[in-house]
């Protein structure tokens, strides 16, 4: 690329885009990085330079970038058919990928309702849950209950049930009221519990991350409490959405979170690595309970008057359906375990740095906390130090993430903790 369409590109970018969760003033003072290419793990810049994608492109890609089989399923599926609507007609890939969808999803669950994000697909979810009961004559059940310092997304009724102020305060007077509980870990779960003995026939759904929050700083649950919080929701008669945008398609070392501890939810929720990091798709699944609640006559209006235009786009399904076969055909979670464990060994030096408060790791899910004040941008800072080793990586405030393609090699592996070491060993450790 010519040295001049560089710096076109650069001021494009300034005077045209907004960035998103990107303080713009910042942004401004230096120089922007555009990616222009990519190949497995690694990324390229406008410039040549190449970096290894240690956060999977904000948490999507899995099997790396242009993997030849799902290429070819969406060169083949673009000769056939781009986008039909799902309102009042259907489309082969979003059928055959419910089919499929349904048959690796926990046991119990057997609807699929399509959407775009992870924001939908949880807000999808809530009013799914909210008008099951206000369908069968269960009107007070009206409250919706979360965990402190939640994140499930941006619109609107997804911020209703995010708990991070950082994220969230601004929006107060626009959403919705919600229970939020306070605590985390087993503390959690007795605070449910009690909640739900004096207010359960009041309550919707209790909405959560199952067992690791990852925007909240990849904090891990302890062993048992998302059983138990299952166990709860049934005897109450609540119930239990888990937003597996994050945690699913292999990222906790099994296909979804759930299945750690054998809990099947009332609702499912699924989006970034459901079509591989190759196009916008999400899923709400859910059971034949729920979907049953909403079988009326079309005089009753009790329809769910919810949808999308590229609801179950054909572009998308057949990504995801490729996906779904490369997990298969390349044994991705049988390969995954050995580089969990490698990691999990790896990570202990990090204890060796002064600034390292805390390092958290469930699966490919990482989490390294710094000490310092958030105004400070240790985080930032780090993974500014970071690129110049070849890495991009992305902080939650001081939190350092990891969570590269689950197809990197140990080698690759070993590279990206190493370099991430010596950023936060040669920046974080400055105010120590």
């Amino acid at each position: 690329m010519p040295t001049s369409q560089h710096k076109n590109l650069k001021q494009w970018d300034r005077d045209y885009i907004w960035h998103p969760f990107t303080q713009m003033k910042d942004w401004f003072r230096d120089e922007p990085l555009i990616i222009d290419s990519a190949n497995g793990v690694y990324l390229k810049d406008i410039d040549g330079n190449t970096y290894m994608d240690g956060v999977s492109s904000l948490w999507v890609n899995v099997h790396g970038h242009r993997h030849v089989h799902i290429d070819a399923a969406l060169k083949k599926q673009i000769d056939k058919l781009s986008h039909s609507t799902l309102l009042g007609l259907s489309n082969t890939p979003s059928i055959e990928l419910a089919k499929r969808l349904i048959g690796i999803a926990p046991k119990g669950l057997k609807k699929v309702f399509y959407s775009d994000n992870g924001s939908t697909a949880v807000e999808i979810a809530i009013k799914m849950a909210y008008q099951y009961w206000q369908n069968t004559g269960h009107q007070k059940k009206t409250n919706i209950v979360h965990l402190s310092n939640s994140y499930h997304g941006d619109t609107l009724g997804s911020v209703s049930v995010g708990g991070i102020e950082l994220f969230h305060k601004v929006y107060r007077q626009l959403i919705f009221k919600t229970i939020p509980l306070k605590n985390h870990g087993w503390p959690a779960v007795e605070e449910l519990e009690k909640l739900l003995k004096a207010r359960g026939s009041s309550i919707a759904a209790l909405v959560i991350e199952p067992l690791v929050q990852g925007a909240a700083g990849m904090l891990v649950w302890p062993e048992g409490a998302l059983k138990k919080m299952r166990d709860l929701t049934k005897k109450y008669n609540v119930f239990l959405i888990v937003d597996e945008v994050a945690t699913g398609f292999g990222r906790t070392g099994k296909m979804f979170a759930c299945e750690h501890e054998g809990v099947t939810p009332d609702f499912l929720c699924m989006a970034k690595g459901i079509t591989g990091g190759y196009l916008p798709l999400a899923a709400t699944l859910t059971t034949q309970k729920v979907f049953d609640g909403f079988i009326f006559d079309h005089k009753e209006q009790k329809t769910f008057f919810h949808g999308h235009t590229y609801t179950g786009n054909p572009l998308a399904c057949a990504a995801a359906l490729a996906n779904l076969d490369v997990f298969q055909k390349e044994r991705t979670l049988a390969k995954l375990a050995p580089k969990i464990k490698f990691l999990a060994k790896k990570l202990k030096m990090f204890y060796n740095l002064p600034v390292c408060a805390d390092v958290r790791q469930k699966g490919f899910m990482i989490g390294i906390e710094l000490k310092g004040r958030l105004e400070d941008r240790v985080g930032a800072k780090v993974c500014q130090q970071v690129r110049k080793y070849g890495v991009i990586l992305r902080p939650l405030g001081n939190v350092i993430v990891l969570m590269p393609p689950l197809s990197i090699s140990v080698e690759e592996l070993d590279f990206l903790v190493m370099a991430t070491y010596r950023a936060i060993e040669e920046n974080g450790n400055e105010k120590q």
